[in-house]
């Protein structure tokens, strides 16, 4: 995909909220009033070359009126990096099987499984993370951002983002699981908070077979989210079936 550059200031054709760049990404204000706006944003990618992702209100940090965007430190952007990274090699890596005496990780063992095939269906991603961007913005508070950017999956390294960083401070590689996502399953970034993101999905799992080797991938990338959920891999696998949301988080 072939981006014209852009200038920070240049804004896309529709009007946005009010909002100010904060180094590499712009923040509006206030959250959404008009959901449809991130719709709106999603649709004008191809042109503007900014991708829009939803920051959720986080009580954490308004409780004392912080922000975690200005009053908590970044790391170095890296996106210059994610290519070096193998997202097979990252998530063998990041297998971790010190959490319990082996029973949760069945069917597989002490060795991370690899990758899971590609869907032979998809969906249009960027029409299924446009609707689901605009029904969390619904749902709940959120403000938009936006970060230039030829993938959403870039984002984090871009932003040299820290939610993930009582595991790893590689963001790089965490960018490049993204971009395997994205390629494979349509999964694309909608939602960015302080520790946590999710993607929108356009071509899930469609069976508890496939869904076995897609939750070994999550476990992998996000032990946290796994340790939090009841039962095992299977259990957990269960729940991607057919499922258009993957949410992460490492609070």
């Amino acid at each position: 995909m072939t981006i014209a550059p852009f200038r920070q200031g240049t804004p896309p054709v529709q009007t946005l909220p009010p909002g100010r760049w904060h180094g590499r990404i712009w923040v509006s204000d206030l959250p959404l009033a008009k959901p449809e706006r991130y719709t709106g944003c999603v649709a004008e990618f191809d042109r503007s070359g900014l991708w829009p992702v939803l920051i959720p209100h986080d009580q954490r940090f308004a409780a004392n009126g912080e922000d975690w965007i200005d009053d908590r430190g970044r790391l170095s952007p890296a996106d210059h990096r994610i290519s070096s990274a193998d997202p097979a090699d990252v998530l063998a890596r990041w297998w971790d099987t010190s959490c319990c005496d082996g029973a949760c990780l069945r069917p597989f063992g002490a060795k991370f499984p690899g990758l899971a095939r590609r869907p032979s269906r998809r969906a249009d991603p960027l029409a299924e993370a446009g609707n689901t961007g605009s029904i969390l913005a619904t749902r709940a508070p959120h403000r938009l951002a936006l970060v230039q950017t030829e993938r959403p999956a870039d984002i984090p390294a871009i932003l040299g983002w820290t939610g993930m960083i009582k595991v790893t401070d590689q963001v790089h590689e965490l960018s490049a699981v993204l971009r395997s996502w994205e390629d494979r399953f349509g999964a694309t970034l909608t939602v960015l908070g302080f520790d946590s993101l999710e993607l929108s999905v356009s071509a899930p799992p469609r069976t508890q077979g496939r869904a076995l080797t897609v939750a070994a991938e999550h476990r992998s990338f996000c032990l946290p989210s796994f340790a939090g959920q009841p039962g095992n891999l299977r259990e957990f696998a269960s729940n991607l079936v057919q499922t258009r949301r993957w949410r992460f988080s490492w609070a």
